[in-house]
């Protein structure tokens, strides 16, 4: 079993930032592929980014240099930084694991 704990998330004006942190717990192996997804209002939850077992991310195109996910293999933790937010970016952020999901934590951007 596998606890994720997002946390981070909150109100942004258009252009700000924000840092997601989501902490593991549990049994897993300390270099499995972690990964951040999110979900808008009325859509389907859908892929931001992912860090490899080899410290190698992946990102949906659309935030391509905007956000940074990277991970603290000490702390079990993973990070979200994500930069000149738009309003597109709001929904809520989830932090996965396998087939394991945190509660997520909500993210605004206003216009």
């Amino acid at each position: 079993q596998v606890q994720l704990v997002e946390s981070g998330g909150g109100l942004v004006q258009a252009g700000g930032s924000l840092r997601l942190s989501c902490v593991a717990s549990g049994s897993f192996f300390r270099f499995e592929v972690m990964g951040w997804y999110r979900q808008a209002p009325g859509k389907e939850r859908e892929f931001v980014a992912n860090i490899a077992n080899d410290g190698r991310p992946n990102y949906t195109a659309s935030v391509k240099g905007r956000f940074a996910i990277s991970k603290d293999n000490a702390k079990n933790t993973v990070y979200l930084q994500m930069n000149d937010l738009k309003p597109e970016d709001t929904g809520t952020y989830y932090c996965s694991l396998r087939d394991f999901w945190g509660q997520g934590t909500q993210v605004i951007v206003s216009s």
